[in-house]
């Protein structure tokens, strides 16, 4: 959780893209070689890691690390699925278990099990007999509320999913377009776990009646529709309930000088969906052996408890420790809608299909 997922670009930081485009278009090896000393690692806009974790890695490895961020999450796949034979990159990171089988389908990624592994925690390992992919973080796509929009209404904030197409709710919800969006596409996957194959579509003809909004992406909907994010005020956001992250109110807190006492958006914990986040290493990397340390490295230890405060989502290997701070302010739903990769693959472009058509026609 991945913009973070998945995500959170109050604490987005750039890394050099213009530095990236370079080093895709050239190497000092031939294609698989390995030779070059620079890896590329194409991932949506919300990476991010602290500099002296990254500079440890490349003094280590020997390999520079270039950065190529190519917007959200979904348009980050489309994008590698459509330059796959010839790619941007080495190591794709934040294709997560939304889209992960369109990733697997169309070959995105080759096979390599990166040292470290077996400390992932099982309930996140998946691919296992062939390893093109690997668990890297997770988090929670959940309906963020403006505290004082609901205080100074004098309304309970909303709980559940069922509370949302309540009529005292009306016209205060924003989501990202689930045929663009990770977590749009997130929200869309845990209201059809909530509601079944047969009653998802009559829940959002419900949401639709009591005036959802729909925009394009995370970025627009936190950071200009939503009236409780810093970037949405200063936008002058209306909507105080947006699909976002569990681990959205740390950053609000820890992100905003000077830091308040508490967070000043909740989380409807009752409308959460459990992500996963995963890298590979790319099917025609052009840097096979650097690619391969830098999964090592996200993986490791140090990495793993740098991504909490910098991408804002949980690690997924045994042993890393989480600031308590963001246990604080952005803890883990207690029981979050999940959904079988399985059964993902199988609806998914069908449900975003009905979506699209019920939704924004």
């Amino acid at each position: 959780m991945s913009n973070n997922k998945k995500r959170l670009t109050a604490v987005v930081v750039g890394l050099g893209l213009a530095g990236a485009l370079a080093a895709c278009g050239s190497s000092d090896g031939g294609q698989g070689s390995g030779d070059s000393k620079t890896v590329t690692l194409v991932s949506h806009d919300s990476w991010a890691v602290s500099k002296d974790v990254i500079a440890a890695f490349e003094k280590q490895s020997g390999y520079k690390v270039d950065v190529l961020k190519d917007g959200d999450a979904g348009q980050a796949v489309n994008k590698a699925i459509l330059t796959k034979d010839n790619p941007q990159g080495d190591v794709f990171y934040g294709v997560d278990n939304t889209l992960l089988s369109r990733a697997l389908d169309n070959g995105l990624f080759q096979s390599y099990e990166p040292k470290g592994s077996d400390t992932i925690k099982p309930e996140y390992r998946v691919d296992q007999d062939k390893h093109r992919v690997t668990p890297i973080d997770t988090g929670d796509i959940c309906v963020n509320y403006d505290k004082k929009y609901f205080a100074d209404h004098e309304l309970e904030p909303p709980k559940s999913l069922d509370d949302l197409v309540e009529p005292q709710y009306k016209n205060l919800l924003v989501t990202e377009n689930a045929s663009a969006s990770s977590p749009g596409l997130g929200f869309l996957l845990g209201t059809a776990a909530k509601y079944g194959d047969d009653g998802w579509e009559g829940y959002w003809k419900k949401l639709k009646a009591n005036g959802v909004k729909v925009v394009d992406g995370w970025e627009q909907a936190y950071n200009e529709e939503f009236s409780g994010s810093s970037s949405g005020k200063k936008a002058k956001g209306d909507r105080p309930l947006v699909v976002s992250y569990a681990s959205s109110p740390p950053a609000e807190v820890l992100y905003t000088k000077p830091k308040p006492g508490t967070a000043p958006t909740g989380v409807a914990e009752d409308t959460c969906f459990r992500q996963v986040e995963y890298a590979g290493l790319l099917a025609n990397a052009e840097n096979t052996k650097g690619g391969k340390a830098l999964l090592d490295f996200l993986v490791s230890k140090r990495f793993q408890e740098d991504m909490p405060l910098n991408m804002f989502v949980y690690p997924v290997t045994e042993g890393a420790q989480v600031p308590p701070e963001f246990v604080k302010y952005g803890p883990q739903a207690k029981d979050p809608e999940t959904m079988d990769p399985a059964k993902i693959a199988e609806h998914r472009d069908q449900w975003v299909k009905s979506w699209t058509s019920l939704v924004l026609k």
